[in-house]
């Protein structure tokens, strides 16, 4: 658990730019939720490490743009695994 959140800001947005990752997995990776880390990415990282902001900033843009098709794959995994029985449903 957190106990400064400016540190929790910080870290959260260096894990985000060196991974390329989704708020989804930086709430996962870090414990917290994902209106935590969208708070922290948007409110409390611009105030306090204005570069590091718009290096989050422009993943997480890419993310948003990207979302689309990272759906429409996990929708045709989820029906060819249920094509091939491997979901062992009768």
């Amino acid at each position: 658990m957190y106990t400064d959140m400016e540190q929790r800001a910080r870290e959260l947005g260096e894990w985000i730019v060196e991974n390329r990752a989704t708020v989804r997995a930086a709430a996962a990776r870090f414990g917290v939720s994902k209106s935590t880390v969208h708070k922290d990415m948007t409110e409390r990282l611009r105030r306090i490490d204005r570069l590091l902001y718009e290096k989050v900033r422009l993943v997480l843009e890419q993310n948003k743009a990207e979302r689309h098709i990272r759906g429409g794959d996990a929708t045709r995994q989820k029906y060819r695994a249920r094509a091939a029985g491997t979901r062992g449903e009768p």
